[in-house]
Formats: C-alpha cells, structure tokens, sequence
C-alpha cells in the first residue's frame, strides 16, 4: 500500500490554492518526500503529517520550485533537535544546485542536520523489503531530470483453516511456511509452502513523473502503474507554448495514460492559467480515469 499527501501541486507560480511541488509517499514505516518546495515544511504541517520519520528526499531535478523548501526544511529539523540523518537523492546536476544553496546559506560543510547526498544512475535506488523504488531519466528543458517507480511486494498470506486442517502448531514454524519454506512435523510429514499459502495478492505500483518535456521513452517505465502522477501544465492548444518551456499538455499525460494500460491518472503542477475543469475535460476525453490533484489531498493505492 501507498499513501500519498500532496503538500503542492502548483506550476512553476504558486496560487493562493498550490503550493510549490512537494509530495509525501507513505509506504510502511518510510515517509518520502518527492520535491520539496517552497513552503513544503508548513504543508506538511497544514496535511497534519508532521516531521516524524522524515529521513529521504527524492528530487526529479534542479529548478528552484521544487527544491527551494530544502533549507527552511532542515532549519525546522533542527530547531526541533531532529539528529536522524537525512538522504537526499538526485542527478549530479540537482545535488550540485542543493549543495551550492546550503552553502550559500549555512556554510560549507555546515548543513543543519546530518546529510547524505546520493546520486542517481537509472535503475533501482532502494529496497525496503516490502517495497523497491527504481528512477529513469526524464527529459525536460536542459536538465538531468529523474522519474520514481514504487513497487510493493507480491505477498501470499497462509491459509489458518488449512494450517489447522494438516496439524501445523502454532509458533515459528508457520512463520518457515510464511517465508517460503518446508517445514517437517513432529510425526515425519512435510508440508510445502506452496501447499499452504494463498493466492498472490498485494502488488502495487505507483509512478512520479515531475517536468517532462516529452512523454518519448516513459511507456516501458509507466506501464501497468495503478497510478501515475504527473505533470499537466498547459492544454492542448497551448501545445506550442508547453514546447517552448518544456511541459506536458494534459492531452499528452492522457495519451501516455492510455496507451500504457495504466489504472488511474493523477495530473499535477497546475498552472493558474486554465481552470480545473478545463484541464480535466482534457484529460478525460481521452482517459476518463483521470484526476486533478489538489494540494492537502490523500490518495491511497
């Protein structure tokens, strides 16, 4: 399962309704950030999801909106006496903005909190056990830019009645079962894992794409996604304008919605310009499973 807050879902001028990009994903015991904007700290106070367990920051790319809340952030961190270390994930490009604008700010080598910077190479970047988190390069406007992948773990749950039914005890015996593994009776039996789980059940995946300036390239790493978010800056007839500064129309997050076979769509970075319901009339004309998100909003996959 994955939880996501949107602390911002403005373009690149914020509105007295979006904030600056930010998102939090919940995932287990992990609360990630994805941006983190201008004004992403008193979000996650408006959101009520607070600081706790705040330890990972993936950046899709450098421009100041979506990385301008980084200090004000560790500045609250470490007023509260917030000693956990924090790892902030990016391209060479994004890290080297992050760095040169804590120094500017702090000092060198003087950051708030501890700090652990990780450059991202497409492929997988984390695996928590119960979930893995890939990145792939996305293109927009002469930056290093990155995408995130969740996906949770296929899980089988044993079977209680057929525990009981084959004389399995309770205790860590079940838990071998639980793992995959045979476990052999008091009485000689063996019984196979395979014999007592379930059905595969439980396998989610969620895709954050930030500022594209194409979709080329990004089918293989959206599809079957249960949910993709992304970018739906300008409308179609503004085709030549979203070129010109390197975004998506809502009819192109559209497209590459449908033609992936993902499940749900969920636009974002909006700008002022167009109303929600123009932007979504667009959307759903070619993918009618699509949303606008708005900042505070939860979403569960």
């Amino acid at each position: 399962m994955f939880a996501l807050t949107f602390l911002g879902t403005s373009a690149s001028v914020p509105s007295a309704e979006r904030n600056h990009p930010g998102l939090l994903v919940e995932a287990g015991s992990h609360r990630i950030l994805v941006d983190c904007g201008e004004g992403t700290q008193r979000q996650l106070l408006r959101s009520g999801a607070g600081f706790r367990r705040l330890d990972r920051i993936l950046l899709t790319h450098g421009h100041f909106d979506h990385v301008l809340g980084i200090p004000g952030l560790f500045s609250t961190l470490r007023l509260r006496r917030n000693d956990d270390p924090m790892t902030i994930y990016g391209s060479r490009d994004t890290l080297d903005v992050v760095v040169r604008m804590l120094v500017g700010l702090f000092g060198e080598g003087r950051a708030p909190i501890p700090l652990e910077l990780v450059s991202l190479a497409a492929g997988q970047l984390l695996d928590a056990g119960d979930f893995t988190i890939g990145c792939f390069p996305v293109r927009h406007r002469d930056t290093e830019s990155f995408g995130f992948s969740f996906k949770s773990q296929v899980r089988r749950h044993l079977q209680p009645d057929l525990l009981t039914t084959l004389g399995v005890p309770d205790g860590p015996i079940r838990k071998e079962l639980a793992e995959g593994r045979p476990i052999t009776l008091a009485d000689g039996r063996t019984i196979e894992a395979e014999d007592v789980l379930g059905a595969p059940e439980g396998r989610k995946k969620l895709v954050i794409v930030g500022d594209a300036e194409t979709t080329d390239g990004l089918a293989e790493h959206v599809r079957d996604a249960d949910m993709l978010v992304i970018e739906a800056t300008f409308l179609d007839r503004d085709i030549a304008i979203a070129r010109d500064y390197g975004h998506l129309t809502a009819a192109e997050a559209a497209a590459l919605a449908s033609t992936s076979d993902v499940k749900q769509l969920v636009l974002t970075h909006i700008s002022g310009r167009y109303s929600d319901e123009e932007i979504l009339a667009e959307a759903t004309k070619t993918f009618p499973n699509s949303r606008i998100a708005a900042d505070l909003d939860r979403i569960v996959i």
